[in-house]
């Protein structure tokens, strides 16, 4: 019966370190498992957040683009008209009626033929150019109307041609045009 005791005390000493060291590797993976479980959580949300920020990104980015588009298009849209207006005034001046084209021709000869030795100007305007200037006539250019005047020796032209006023005054006028337009 000694043996039996003792290995009763032996088996039972081995069941309770059994159950101890069951219950240390229930504790110890709990926690193992609790710190792999916030690992996991910590790693996902900063993943989450890295997407977030990317997606952040893209989204400034897609509608910076689609700013810049819209800007394009109205500004296309804006030079189309104002190509649009200039060409009608263009087209305005070169119908002018013959009274008042003449009175410009006289005004821009009056004003301009002074050290002048030739003076140029549209098919259409020249019989007026040649009864109001006293300067020879130099022939035909091509232009909507107006005159171009040149020293004698050829090297300094003035072009007063409507076209080419038309052209400063709207180059002139462009950035007021832009801000009126602009708002």
């Amino acid at each position: 019966m000694g043996l039996e005791i003792v290995l009763n005390d032996i088996t039972e000493g081995a069941k309770a370190d059994v159950r101890r060291i069951n219950e240390e590797t229930k504790v110890t993976s709990e926690q193992i498992i609790g710190e792999a479980r916030q690992a996991s959580k910590e790693a996902l949300g900063s993943r989450l957040l890295e997407v977030e920020e990317k997606l952040e990104q893209q989204r400034q980015q897609v509608l910076s683009s689609a700013n810049l588009e819209v800007k394009r298009i109205v500004l296309n849209k804006r030079k189309a008209l104002l190509d649009q207006v200039y060409d009608q005034a263009l087209e305005k001046i070169e119908n002018l009626p013959a009274n008042e084209n003449e009175k410009y021709l006289k005004t821009l000869i009056k004003n301009h033929e002074k050290g002048g030795f030739k003076i140029y100007s549209n098919a259409k305007s020249e019989e007026l150019v040649k009864k109001n200037s006293k300067l020879e006539y130099g022939g035909n250019i091509d232009c909507v109307g107006g005159i171009v005047i040149e020293n004698k020796d050829g090297t300094v032209r003035l072009d007063f041609t409507y076209d080419l006023i038309l052209k400063t005054v709207y180059d002139r006028s462009l950035k007021s045009i832009s801000d009126i337009l602009n708002g």
